[in-house]
């Protein structure tokens, strides 16, 4: 029932620029944005939720999943707790988007909003032609 309702309010509040198109499945709500994202949306309620997307070859997610039994949580990637954010490169550090126990709608809204304008929340990989890369060719 939420995914229906989430689907009706993406639909709504997002027009062509932002968001291409939105699809309800079973378990999930896809949604592919203009600039390519394309963003799975698993939201059981506010302090239950797994939303995925990939842009080009990165993936990331924000998840409120339990962390692993005896890992401590002091360490660094798992200070984020319990929502958090993985990273293209693997890392796992505090969510900068959603707010758990917030409605499912204002999560799923900036997260769109901020998807829409950086596909990747500011962890870009490093760029494979640096500068140093650059060679000067004489003849």
């Amino acid at each position: 029932m939420l995914h229906i309702e989430l689907k009706e309010r993406i639909e709504t509040t997002f027009d062509a620029t932002r968001v291409a198109s939105v699809t309800l499945r079973r378990d999930a709500l896809d949604v592919s944005l203009a600039n390519g994202v394309e963003l799975t949306l698993r939201i059981a309620g506010p302090h239950e939720y797994a939303i995925a997307w990939r842009w080009g070859d990165a993936e990331m997610r924000i998840d409120t999943a339990p962390r692993p039994a005896g890992v401590d949580a002091r360490a660094p990637s798992n200070a984020a707790h319990p929502n958090h954010l993985h990273t293209p490169d693997g890392r796992v550090v505090a969510d900068p988007v959603t707010k758990i126990g917030a409605e499912p709608w204002r999560n799923v809204r900036v997260l769109i909003e901020r998807l829409a304008d950086a596909p990747l929340l500011g962890h870009e990989p490093p760029s494979a032609h640096g500068s140093s890369d650059a060679r000067a060719v004489t003849s």
